[in-house]
């Protein structure tokens, strides 16, 4: 079997150790909420499934929503959980969920042997009868993808056999069903929400080397939406973006285990449909209702259902491969941006109400990112949702050490920025290289520390006033000498020229050529490198706007990666007087609080101020993304731009 991961590869796992106190904040969030989650609650559709637990509706279930018996997708996020925990033992080592898994596992087990032997899913198989003959039910595909899911993941990152050998079994029934029906039933079959199928028996194939999942592979390749995209048809306008991303995922995943380039083709393909040819938000997302947008019409698209949360998650996972099979540093841009005004924008939300009104001082998850003028987050709750969005919150916050960092043989690729440490193999010995960020502040001072002494800084005569400025070190920790290049990303938020310069062990400055700049979005340094050598990346930063598309005259505010949000509860227009740009209307505001900057800013020259806040740090305060701008020269009058 041969395989055929790109030349680029992420490094991630224990291998990069995160550092970043937001990063680190959003993971510990989401710790604590897996542990507070039962075992009974997780497995109630299960017992209930395998007879195990029968409910003659005397005892309430434990999880709500979703989780309903009543539903016909229950049972789902059990998987999204089982995956979770994996990553958080592979990346850090977490016994104490190790051991929730695996006992879920255990009575996974137990559930399928009462189902007799390959059954263990939540839901009944005459579901899968239904679609075969063209029943409407809601996507049994995607419930038990989940669950596969959860299993195949706990064996590739844990090593727990139990939980292959359950998804083994399982996959029996899958091969059966499929068995003996023509090329269009099972097209028919495949218009029905498939999830991850694809992706899953992929894993397997891998795992086992069993020929079963290759035939199960050609069985699940959907032809109505892969052949279309090769040809390089628009198919997604106004489709349902979350069935067809897990599925194309499933193609990158076949390619990278079988090396069969039409999949990859497909990938690529689909990538190029949903982000190159079609434009996203200013956040990096897409779609309204669930629903991709026309190329380049987002104007008609500002609603309370934009950018689910899934979509969001498992676009930045399709960018993750196109970047590894292109080295499009694009991709890059595009996962930060996600990440950022996606995944943090829309879960595990800590901190206090911005505008001083009364609200909780936490939210777990917004099924939806609203971006029309005046919208709120809908928080949901713990135990009583569980909508599909609750399942991809656990897994998009469970790490947050992926995307930092990517290797090309002896070149080290700095992805998402973020304080981490991480480890990369040079010859036959293992380089770390610490990457953190300098607050510019000159002061380690923090709340309620006024009156600690404070040693003086040149930071705090060289920077009176916000900074406007990221600056990044890069320190290479080695045992010996090692040669091998950094590419340092220039993020497409710098507003300027970056720079670098590479301070030697022996305190020697050595400024860094732009010449360096390959034309490819990175920075490239290359040479030996000692023990204690150190890059100073600088990039500079400003407020800048992006165009509503579709609408010239409306535009979003950014700072760095981050969009910025409008504290408004109605749709307000911003005026342009003589030849003011829109991006000169922000200025900081309240920019330093003991010893840290802020990056909350303020309008002018209007009749009524607005304050500005990072999107991810809104919470219960209503708010606004795109404003509308008009013009009004010096001499009087209104005039659209």
């Amino acid at each position: 079997m041969g395989t055929a991961a790109g030349k680029i590869r992420a490094i991630n796992g224990r291998d990069c150790k995160l550092r970043d106190g937001l990063f680190l904040e959003k993971e510990q969030c989401n710790r604590e909420y897996l542990t507070e989650l039962t075992n009974a609650g997780l497995l109630q559709n299960y017992y209930q499934e395998a007879g195990l637990a029968q409910n003659f509706g005397a005892k309430a279930m434990p999880h709500h929503g979703w989780e309903d018996p009543s539903c016909q997708l229950r049972g789902h996020f059990l998987g999204h959980f089982l995956s979770a925990c994996a990553m958080r033992e592979w990346a850090e080592g977490d016994p104490e969920l190790k051991a929730k898994a695996d006992a879920i596992v255990s009575e996974l087990a137990v559930c399928q042997r009462e189902n007799g032997g390959q059954w263990a899913a939540s839901i009944p198989e005459k579901y899968f009868s239904w679609i075969a003959r063209g029943k409407q039910v809601w996507a049994p595909h995607y419930t038990v993808h989940k669950t596969f899911m959860g299993l195949a993941d706990l064996y590739r990152l844990t090593g727990n056999r139990e939980a292959l050998a359950v998804a083994d079994r399982f996959a029996d029934w899958f091969l059966a069903y499929t068995d003996g029906r023509s090329r269009e039933e099972l097209d028919d079959i495949l218009d029905f929400e498939t999830g991850g199928m694809l992706e899953v028996w992929a894993d397997l194939l891998e795992a086992t080397g069993d020929a079963k999942y290759r035939t199960l592979i050609e069985r699940y390749y959907r032809g109505r939406l892969f052949e279309p995209l090769l040809a390089g048809v628009d198919v997604l306008t106004n489709m349902h973006a979350n069935t067809t991303i897990p599925e194309v995922l499933g193609c990158a995943r076949v390619y990278e285990v079988t090396g069969e380039e039409k999949y990859r083709d497909i990938a690529l393909a689909y990538w190029r449909s949903a982000v190159t040819t079609r434009g996203a938000f200013a956040t990096g997302g897409q779609t309204l209702g669930e629903i991709w947008t026309p190329p380049h019409s987002m104007a008609g698209r500002l609603g309370d259902r934009n950018q689910e949360h899934c979509t969001v998650y498992n676009m930045m996972r399709l960018a993750d491969f196109v970047f590894r099979q292109t080295g499009d540093k694009a991709c890059l841009d595009y996962i930060e941006r996600n990440l950022y005004n996606g995944i943090f924008a829309q879960g595990h939300y800590r901190g206090g109400h911005l505008d001083g009104d009364l609200a909780p001082g936490e939210g777990l998850i917004t099924y939806y990112l609203p971006l029309r003028a005046g919208a709120r987050k809908n928080w949901a709750s713990k135990f009583n949702d569980f909508f599909c969005c609750h399942g991809t919150l656990v897994q998009a916050n469970a790490v947050h050490n992926r995307y930092l960092w990517y290797a090309d043989g002896d070149k080290l690729y700095t992805g998402v920025f973020a304080d981490s440490d991480v480890s990369f193999p040079v010859g036959n010995m293992t380089v770390t290289v610490e990457e953190r960020r300098d607050p510019l502040s000159g002061s380690i001072q923090a709340a309620g520390d006024a009156a600690s002494s404070q040693a003086l800084s040149e930071d705090t005569r060289r920077f009176p006033h916000h900074p406007d400025l990221r600056v990044l070190t890069f320190t290479v920790r080695t045992g010996a000498p090692a040669e091998f290049s950094l590419c340092l990303r220039v993020p497409d938020w710098a507003r300027g020229d970056v720079s670098a310069v590479v301070i030697g062990a022996d305190g020697q400055l050595e400024p860094v050529s732009d010449t360096a700049k390959a034309g490819d979005g990175f920075l490239t340094v290359r040479r030996v490198w000692k023990d204690g050598d150190r890059v100073r990346l600088a990039v500079p930063l400003a407020v800048y706007t992006t165009l509503l598309e579709g609408e010239e005259q409306t535009v979003a505010f950014s700072y760095g990666p981050c969009v910025l949000a409008g504290l408004s509860d109605a749709e307000r227009t911003l005026t342009l007087e003589g030849n003011l740009r829109a991006e000169e209307l922000l200025t900081h505001d309240n920019e330093r609080e003991w010893g840290s900057w802020n990056d909350v800013f303020k309008t002018r020259y209007q009749e009524i101020g607005i304050r500005f806040v990072p999107l991810y740090r809104i919470g219960y305060e209503r708010y606004q993304v795109y404003f509308p701008l008009r013009r009004e020269p010096k001499n009087g009058g209104i005039r659209l731009l």
